[in-house]
């Protein structure tokens, strides 16, 4: 085990190389990337979760609490989260005291100083959704990576593709509470988008490959499934070989198998209030729900991959496995080269 005063160094580091990292010119049809090597080679570790920034409040901190303590025993490499990070509406400014009481304040563990990949979702962006991509929250809490609204996590072991997903809701477009700048027009937007992470899906050479968004596609929660995710973005997940879609905005945690490709959804969208009893229809498998707080682990290497679903006790839920052989990942490859 790390002493604790190294520990936070390393994590201060690590958020610091993941920056350094960072391809300085994507072109116009590229997503920005950023590269982050696992710390154990062959393995890689991390934690999800969503739906969090209630200032410690609706077992926000308790959820925080055993964050820290897996974290601890995965020694994990990096945090996602999965959207909904500053309740009600986002952050007015970079220096707005909301950043700290729900995020710095609250994720204290020492595990949990590492790297933080963000993705926005729809409370973010009812408050300035440009301040949680300004350089200048990083002052504030180096870890807090939301380093454009899509962007591409490599590391070897798998590509995480985090997509912005609130443009694609028409009833949020029609609402003049959200703040759409650098996302007008909307067509355009979404447009350039898709082609651009099908062509990320299409060029990866990761073993594993995992996008994150906000929003569920398949869902059996509260919200329910996003049509205009599973027309516009499912056909491509499908297509390109995708192995799971990660979200939040549902708050509960769930696995969907989908019927007819090896898409696996998962929902975690635990990290403070939940919405006990309240439940939706999907047409996938619905292979595990839980309507209550928690978080993921998600622990890989190259053919296997190992995740568990946690309660707000640090009690195991849910486990996922699956396998897949070099075999595999040459056919897929082959499959991408065809097209």
């Amino acid at each position: 085990m790390v002493p604790a005063a190294p520990r936070l160094l390393a994590g201060i580091v690590a958020a610091a190389a993941a920056l350094l990292l960072l391809l300085v010119a994507p072109s116009a049809a590229e997503l920005t990337r950023v590269e982050h090597p696992p710390k154990t080679e062959g393995s890689l570790a991390i934690l999800a979760v969503g739906d969090w920034g209630r200032k410690g409040q609706f077992n926000q901190t308790l959820v925080a609490q055993q964050m820290g303590v897996v974290g601890e025993k995965l020694d994990i490499d990096f945090v996602i989260s999965t959207g909904d990070n500053i309740y009600d509406d986002g952050i007015a400014n970079t220096s707005d005291p909301l950043f700290k009481e729900c995020f710095t304040n609250i994720y204290t563990a020492q595990s949990l100083q590492t790297p933080w990949y963000i993705v926005l979702g729809n409370h973010d962006y009812t408050g300035n959704a440009l301040a949680q991509q300004d350089p200048a929250i990083r002052e504030v809490d180096s870890r807090y990576l939301n380093l454009a609204k899509s962007f591409i996590v490599n590391s070897g072991i798998a590509d995480f593709f985090l997509v912005d997903t609130s443009p694609f809701y028409l009833k949020y477009w029609n609402s003049s509470k959200y703040d759409w700048r650098n996302v007008s027009p909307r067509d355009t937007y979404i447009e350039n988008l898709l082609k651009d992470l099908d062509d990320a899906l299409v060029q990866s050479e990761a073993p594993w490959k995992i996008v994150v968004g906000h929003h569920p596609i398949s869902s059996g929660c509260e919200h329910g499934n996003t049509t205009e995710l599973q027309e516009l973005l499912r056909p491509i997940l499908e297509a390109r070989g995708v192995d799971m879609y990660v979200n939040g905005h549902d708050h509960c945690l769930q696995h969907i198998s989908s019927r007819n490709s090896p898409v696996q959804f998962m929902t975690s969208g635990g990290g403070s209030k939940a919405w006990a009893g309240k439940f939706k229809t999907t047409s996938d498998k619905i292979e595990f729900i839980y309507d209550g707080q928690g978080f993921m682990s998600m622990k890989l290497s190259n053919t296997e991959a190992h995740l568990v679903f946690y309660d707000v006790a640090g009690n195991v839920l849910h486990t996922y496995d699956s396998t897949k052989s070099e075999e595999e990942e040459e056919e897929e490859e082959e499959e991408e080269d065809v097209d």
